[in-house]
């Protein structure tokens, strides 16, 4: 072994030194003095450059309201779209926080659908009146920017996405991109919203310390607008039964769906939806009025795709430009009046009041996507397997001198018999859920239709053993003609899987009587059932039903708590934040 002089850093006497202890040394010595001279020289080397620590990630806090689901799928989305450009994002639904906290979020992305008349989506009924409180808590250094859903059927389109951005910027945060409002086909808008505003923010992070991201969105993974799609499987129909007595006046069917094959399961509280085909004379009817009778390939799209029953303001607006007509375009000028001659109308009330011939992809273009139509589900596959069971009732009315139908309803009420078959998918609904305990006893508020989850929740607690007490609040219009699943009802009050049941028949008597006003006379064993723990569940129609049914639980809370209206609406709402108020509204 030779070592050049020149390049050694040791003197003479300790290169012999080294040369001799190598020289008489076995492999394995050799092998151990090498392990030992680098651990020795890591243990006591200071001057070895230490690494830099990682700049921690921006943070991006996405806050949802939502009603239906999708504003909270948009959210989920969007995290992931965040999270693999480089931001430390989450997910926070109004119910779980407020104005004070969000305050300190640094940068938030809203998004906010409407309901009903413009009301934001109940779980974010609490934020939205903190934010717009006097006393709301000022938001300067925030950033922000909003994403709005509705549903252009609506005169109050996207009204509480409208009302957050302009709070918000009221408040003192600043914008970081323009509202964005999308109708029902929200997925495109909704994409390039996502990708515009993470580039914004990407471009303008200010956090101090943070990392600041660099993204090349050419070369980026696509950017996510929603969740995979639900899948869609065929079940066929295995039973089809109206409900109601024959001299009742409305029609409810029960239809019972084979999930064999379909790979679909469900928990009792979620929708199972379909995409219901329009009505074959609406169809022709709209065929003709176009100048276009012949077409099968457009008849089909018109069946099948397209939202031929609803007239918007938009609808009214992009014809009158089509077509030039004149009196079209002062009636879309005034929004009043277009909104009031949309009201109870439909699309071929328009094409029939000003006849224009369009072509097959114009008439395509004035037209929206058939929505899907969710039904809650009334059965719990613990109780019958592979099989999901639907209430449905019948919808039609007269106006303006035509009788008009529900699309869905009527699609399966008169064209989805025995045999047939359905598109399905299942919407989850973690947001009405039976408690986790099966002790804990449940109050369950469904009149009408809105009876059909909680057939679910006591096939499941039956099924479950779940020991918790069950009391049913249940109204319709006659006893004798429209009692949905009385024998059922009456089976499980004999074997006290239901406990209590009370009943609001509100025509049989001069007087009528709905289920708020069973509640108040109950209301003191309603209020004990509360402070003895059980969840209160709502399902039916938000427009009355559930408003009602909220101002009285707020008065039966008073009542019995001795308090004031504010100390029963924060009690109210610590329920909710509790997951003991629950509704399914629609």
């Amino acid at each position: 072994m030779t070592t050049p002089r020149a390049m050694a850093p040791l003197p003479d006497d300790q290169i012999a030194l080294v040369k001799r202890l190598l020289t008489n040394a076995t492999p394995e010595q050799r092998q151990w003095l090498s392990g030992y001279v680098a651990g020795f020289q890591a243990a006591n080397d200071t001057q070895a450059p230490q690494a830099a620590p990682a700049a921690p990630k921006p943070k991006l806090t996405i806050l949802y309201g939502s009603e239906s689901g999708n504003a909270e799928a948009l959210a989920a989305a969007t995290r992931k779209s965040a999270a693999r450009l480089g931001f430390a994002a989450r997910v926070l639904d109004m119910a779980d926080t407020t104005p004070a906290e969000i305050a300190r979020a640094g940068t938030v992305l809203v998004i906010a659908s409407t309901w009903g008349e413009g009301d934001p989506p109940q779980r974010a009924e609490a934020f939205h009146a903190a934010l717009m409180d006097a006393a709301a808590p000022r938001l300067d250094g925030l950033r922000y920017a909003v994403l709005a859903l509705g549903d252009r059927a609506y005169v109050q389109f996207c009204e509480t996405g409208r009302q957050f951005d302009a709070r918000f910027a009221a408040l003192g945060a600043a914008r970081i991109a323009p509202l964005t409002e999308c109708d029902l086909d929200y997925k495109q808008p909704a994409t390039a919203w996502t990708e515009t505003t993470l580039r914004a923010v990407a471009e303008t992070a200010t956090e101090p310390g943070a990392a600041v991201i660099h993204v090349d969105f050419s070369r980026a993974a696509p950017v996510d607008a929603v969740e995979d799609a639900p899948r869609v499987a065929a079940a066929e129909v295995t039973a089809h039964l109206n409900l109601n007595s024959s001299r009742s006046d409305i029609e409810t069917f029960h239809l019972e769906l084979s999930l064999a094959g379909t790979g679909l399961t469900y928990a009792p509280g979620d929708a199972i939806g379909f995409t219901p085909a329009n009505d074959p004379a609406l169809v022709e009817e709209l065929l003709t009025a176009v100048g276009h009778a012949g077409d099968a390939a457009l008849r089909d799209a018109l069946s099948h795709r397209f939202d031929i029953t609803t007239l918007t303001h938009r609808q009214i607006a992009d014809y009158a430009r089509l077509t030039g007509d004149a009196g079209l375009r002062d009636l879309a000028a005034d929004a009043a009046k277009a909104g009031a001659f949309a009201h109870n109308r439909q699309l071929n009330d328009l094409l029939t009041a000003a006849p224009h011939p369009l072509s097959a992809d114009q008439l395509r273009g004035l037209l929206r996507p058939l929505p899907p139509r969710y039904y809650s589900v009334a059965s719990s596959q613990a109780a019958v397997g592979e099989e999901a069971h639907l209430l449905i009732a019948k919808v039609a009315w007269d106006s303006h001198g035509r009788t008009r139908k529900g699309v869905a309803s009527t699609d399966a009420a008169e064209r989805r018999g025995v045999g047939a078959t359905l598109p399905i998918s299942v919407k989850p609904n973690p947001h009405f859920r039976l408690p986790a305990d099966p002790a804990a006893p449940i109050i369950m508020i469904g009149p009408g239709t809105g009876v059909a989850p909680f057939r679910g929740f006591l096939q499941e607690r039956e099924a479950t053993g779940a020991t918790g007490r069950n009391w049913l609040f249940f109204g319709a219009r006659r006893f004798t003609h429209d009692f949905l699943y009385q024998l059922e009802w009456q089976d499980w009050l004999r074997s006290g899987v239901l406990s209590r049941i009370d009943l609001a028949f509100s025509r049989d008597q001069r007087e009528k009587i709905y289920v708020q006003h069973r509640m108040w006379e109950a209301r003191r064993e309603l209020y004990a059932w509360l402070r003895d723990g059980a969840s209160v569940y709502v399902c039916g129609d938000v427009k009355a039903m559930a408003k009602d049914v909220h101002a009285m639980l707020l008065a039966v809370i008073a009542d019995q708590a001795g308090h004031g209206t504010e100390a029963a609406v924060a009690e109210l709402r610590d329920l909710q934040r509790a997951g003991r108020y629950r509704r399914d509204v629609y």
